[in-house]
């Protein structure tokens, strides 16, 4: 799926970790082939977002729409959100223990380098973040 000028100069503007983002990217898109990818601001900023949902903060009074999974660049490391929350527990935050040497969140997956990640976990953690969200059974976009 070609992401355009906008998403090349967002890989781009990147720097030393560009590389890193597009072999993330291209991790993401091989695990939910099909996925729509699209630029989303947030704060000052933008991310890579995957599967724009329904999502409403319990400090909204409406309904926006927000990405499924979204890929950022941070000062120190990259961050992979995975907002899917199946069963009462975040996918990202109850599989931490088995995606290698990277920092977890709730929803957010932080790791320095693609290496440090145990990309089959990933690979499957992102395939069930979709897969819940396709049934209806993920409960963050509730």
């Amino acid at each position: 799926m070609d992401g355009g000028p906008d998403i090349d100069a967002w890989f781009a503007a990147a720097g030393d970790r560009e590389a890193a983002l597009r072999a993330t990217d291209a991790l993401v898109q091989a695990a939910a082939p099909g996925i729509d990818r699209q630029l989303v601001p947030v704060g000052r900023g933008q991310m890579l977002g995957y599967g724009l949902m329904p999502y409403r903060p319990r400090s909204a009074k409406e309904t926006t729409m927000w990405p499924l999974i979204a890929l950022a660049a941070q000062q120190r490391h990259l961050s992979l959100y995975v907002c899917a929350v199946v069963d009462g527990q975040y996918l990202a935050e109850s599989r931490a223990a088995q995606l290698g040497k990277v920092s977890c969140g709730k929803s957010c997956i932080r790791f320095t380098s693609l290496d440090r990640v145990d990309t089959v976990a990933l690979d499957q953690l992102l395939r069930d973040a979709v897969a819940s969200t396709a049934r209806g059974e993920n409960d963050y976009s509730g």
